[in-house]
């Protein structure tokens, strides 16, 4: 989900490996224990820029590549140390015709368990799996009860491969007043591995990101909404369902100052400790909620992921792909 689009460049060519020796942004510090998790030292590096609006990076382990979406350009694009980044996959999120909406692409990303591209798809409204090696897409997802979904956002897999995903109104031309919404929720939904789909949480105004945590206990779904700018947990339940809700951490205050960006993509490392988009960049949040710092990139930021051996830290904000190295580990490595 864009919040606002501070430049517009239209890609023409692949962009170089030099820009990795440039840096944005800061990382605040609010807490002594983040100390633990990202060295004083550490920099926020840009591999690659002149995007509308990253989003959804996912790290290819066999490969040792990235994989991240432009929603705008409906194109995903691969990063790899050393080497040009290069559309690898057009068009990623609408295979209609003519113009869809200002957001028509791939957005949410995850590498499946079996080593399969997984697309939170915009235009074509639906959850798409492929192989990464010889393509050909199969749909896992595209209706609840018969109704289609507004445009799903993002996506993780549990540990016995069901998907859990979030379908708010942003890849739709006018958004939740679009004439072809057919539901009349966000909701967040649970895709079983026989393809029974189950709607599991209905109240949310704008759910965005999800992520388990370590022991799958517990889901977080952070609300891209400026008013109610949440991040929630949910108990899940022997069912794959979840139990109530509640807020986890509460970002509207800094939304209310002026700070950039809204809670969006989130992950988790081993600890349990949440690092989330929102207001500033990327907050880091102890599994009880306190906020520990910022990794201030200076604009609106979409999402992160693990990559490498699991302690760098992959972020898409705006136009830019960066990534911080930590003294951490995520969830998946």
């Amino acid at each position: 989900m864009k919040t606002s689009l501070l430049f517009a460049f239209i890609i023409t060519m692949s962009y170089t490996a030099t820009a990795q020796q440039k840096t944005l942004g800061k990382v605040n510090r609010l807490d002594a224990a983040l100390d633990n998790l990202i060295d004083k030292d550490a920099k926020i590096e840009i591999l690659s820029e002149g995007y509308d609006w990253a989003e959804g990076p996912a790290w290819v382990k066999d490969g040792n590549y990235l994989l991240f979406s432009d929603v705008p350009a409906n194109t995903v694009y691969r990063w790899k140390e050393g080497e040009d980044t290069k559309p690898f996959l057009k068009p990623s999120g609408y295979t209609g015709i003519g113009v869809y909406s200002d957001e028509p692409g791939s957005n949410g990303l995850i590498i499946n368990k079996d080593g399969m591209l997984v697309s939170c798809e915009h235009g074509d409204r639906r959850i798409s799996v492929m192989p990464l090696t010889v393509g050909g897409k199969r749909t896992l997802a595209d209706n609840y009860a018969g109704k289609r979904f507004n445009s799903p956002n993002d996506i993780v897999q549990k540990s016995n491969g069901d998907y859990y995903f979030t379908d708010p109104p942003y890849g739709l031309m006018k958004k939740d007043q679009d004439p072809t919404r057919e539901t009349e929720l966000f909701g967040v939904y649970r895709r079983a591995t026989n393809g029974t789909v189950t709607l599991i949480v209905k109240d949310l105004s704008r759910p965005n990101g999800l992520a388990f945590s370590p022991d799958e206990k517990t889901l977080y779904v952070a609300q891209s909404d400026p008013d109610k700018a949440y991040i929630m947990s949910y108990p899940v339940l022997a069912d794959g369902k979840v139990g109530k809700g509640k807020i986890l951490f509460d970002a509207t205050p800094m939304v209310k100052e002026g700070l950039q960006g809204l809670p969006d993509g989130l992950k988790i490392d081993k600890k349990g400790n949440i690092f989330t988009t929102g207001p500033g960049g990327i907050l880091i949040l102890t599994p009880a909620g306190k906020l520990l710092g910022r990794i201030e990139t200076g604009v609106p930021t979409a999402n992160c992921a693990w990559g490498n051996d699991g302690s760098t830290l992959y972020i898409t904000a705006d136009m830019y792909l960066l990534r911080i190295q930590t003294k951490t580990v995520g969830v998946g490595f």
